[in-house]
């Protein structure tokens, strides 16, 4: 069956030529003299064609305050960003009340202080001349003592990502029997031309920070340490190898978990073969689809989280529904954190289903400019919303703690907002097809699932997790443009996978790349002990006595 048709929506005006020198000299020659059939026809078409834009503008919920945000960016959303800020008749706005007062920092400033740079290595530097219980030099009548507190003093300096270290071992040669003897290498140099901090860093780099591989190759040649876009493609595909136990531990523990957050984005592979496409069409799940996509999937579990990356075919309510085949039976069903989007769902798996209220939020957001008191309304009563969420978080309140605190604070704005949102449509105050009656509309038509939170312990308020971990596939569709091989987008997923679950659990991305790949045999026998959250304890026991990493 073809789509059905819309009734009342304009056909799209024919394409002509319209040149402004041409339209430009019709407006003079209007001034004098009654337009002629062909200066009609021209003004015509120019009319119809600044209609329909404006109609599609409309129709898309668009204006070109938002047009300009997806062409540059959106900074934020907040409510007085978007509407401006409500102030009292004569209060100046922000920015207009003169200027910042002497003693007042900057917001941004972007200075950190000695304590945040964890990862640097500390020097003791001792008094070259005086001593604890030495005579004072100023007053030459005390005695010196040394303060708990010393003189901090921060250096950074830069370097190559990848540095490298020639080793030129002398060699001797004996005169009669002519054999050679060389100088063995330093202990602990090894064997190989490339350490697994290289490996690691290459990862971390493309995987972590979006930098394709030929800009690497770039960077490093320039710094006369080179090294090809081919050999840093080898060093991740070999130690995506002992990562892989890794990546499917993440899975299982992922499968336990009881808030799983899901949703994908557009990827491309360049060189999927012919069998892998037929493969794909044939696939009934698939429905004969030949896009590819990567999702995004966020567990929580007793306070850790966990981040998954799947590049193919499927959507996210199929990969998550492979993900949850290995829930155990004995747990209850988790709850699903997604938009409203069918392909979040697809999927033969049982889920306590919540929508993202950002995602209802945004809709109303768009139309700010053509309904800012209604919008301003929903907006602030959904402030407050988040403003409890924020309180909870902030005094550690338990899932139940939290429950009762959204329905005594959240609960009575939620309900008003219900009616308010009921009484735009039934009273006729909103057209139902304009920009802000579509967005009642859909915030009606989901609104179980948009308030779960009121109703469900542990019930997030929005999917914006999710959205931050598909942040790092769009980074690298955005800087690489696309996956080469299936195996590639494999490699892909399994180093997003573990750089950003580490950086959700706050352990360092780069050690722990490292550390999986010089344990690689210990790694492979026990993954459950070499997870991000609990890897330097495995190594403590390893090495009594050395201190686990930073």
């Amino acid at each position: 069956m073809g789509r059905p048709k819309i009734r009342g929506k304009k056909p799209k005006p024919q394409r002509r030529e319209l040149k402004l020198p041409e339209l430009a000299a019709i407006l003079e020659r209007a001034k004098t003299a009654p337009l002629s059939v062909p200066d009609y026809e021209t003004l015509k078409a120019a009319m119809e064609t600044l209609a329909f834009l404006t109609a599609e503008l409309q129709a898309k919920r668009t204006s070109i305050g938002r047009l300009r945000g997806l062409l540059f960016g959106a900074k934020t959303e907040k409510t007085s960003q978007v509407l401006g800020p409500e102030r009292p008749p004569g209060e100046p706005a922000a920015g207009e009340g003169g200027e910042r007062g002497a003693g007042e920092k900057r917001r941004g400033h972007g200075r950190n202080g000695a304590a945040a740079y964890t990862g640097a290595d500390k020097v003791k530097v001792p008094h070259p001349t005086l001593h604890g219980g030495d005579h004072c030099p100023g007053c030459l009548k005390g005695k010196v003592y040394p303060l708990a507190e010393p003189s901090v003093l921060v250096r950074i300096t830069g370097m190559a990502p990848l540095g490298a270290c020639v080793y030129e071992c002398d060699r001797v040669r004996c005169n009669l029997c002519g054999e050679v003897f060389t100088a063995p290498a330093p202990e602990g140099v090894g064997e190989g031309k490339y350490d697994e901090t290289a490996a690691g860093m290459v990862g971390l780099l493309k995987y972590g920070c979006g930098l394709p591989f030929n800009r690497i190759e770039k960077l490093q040649a320039g710094l006369r340490i080179p090294l090809p876009a081919a050999t840093q493609w080898e060093l991740v595909r070999d130690a995506a190898k002992p990562c892989l136990p890794i990546y499917q531990e993440l899975i299982r523990q992922a499968a336990q978990g009881e808030v799983l957050y899901n949703d994908d984005t557009t990827m491309k592979i360049l060189d999927l073969t012919r069998e892998q496409r037929r493969a794909a069409a044939a696939d009934e799940e698939t429905d004969g689809r030949t896009g590819v996509f990567t999702s995004g999937i966020v567990s929580t579990c007793a306070g850790r989280k966990v981040a998954l990356f799947f590049t193919g075919v499927r959507h996210a309510g199929e990969n998550l529904a492979e993900v949850l085949t290995r829930r155990a039976e004995e747990l209850p069903p988790p709850i699903q954190m997604c938009d409203a989007l069918p392909t979040n769902t697809a999927g033969d798996f049982d889920t306590i289903l919540a929508n993202c209220l950002s995602h209802s939020r945004r809709r109303f957001v768009d139309v700010a400019d053509n309904f800012p008191e209604e919008v301003r309304y929903v907006l602030e009563t959904l402030r407050e919303v988040y403003r409890a969420d924020a309180e909870a978080r902030r005094r550690g309140l338990t899932a139940a703690e939290r429950l009762r605190l959204h329905q005594a604070e959240s609960g009575p704005r939620m309900e008003e907002l219900a009616k308010w949102l009921r009484e735009q449509l039934e009273e006729r105050k909103v057209e139902p097809n304009s920009g802000l009656g579509e967005a009642i509309l859909y915030m009606r038509k989901h609104w179980k699932k948009l308030t779960l939170f009121l109703r469900v312990p542990g019930a997030p308020l929005d999917n914006n997790i999710c959205e931050r971990v598909l942040k790092k596939a769009i980074l690298h569709r955005k800087n690489a443009l696309f996956y080469k091989t299936q195996n590639g987008a494999r490699v892909g997923d399994v180093f997003m996978s573990l750089i950003h679950t580490a950086e959700l659990n706050e352990a360092n991305p780069f050690d722990y790349l490292v550390h999986l790949q010089r344990h690689a045999n210990e790694v492979s026998k026990d993954p459950g002990e070499w997870m991000p959250w609990n890897y330097t304890e495995t190594l403590a026991c390893l090495t009594p006595g050395v201190p686990p990493p930073s």
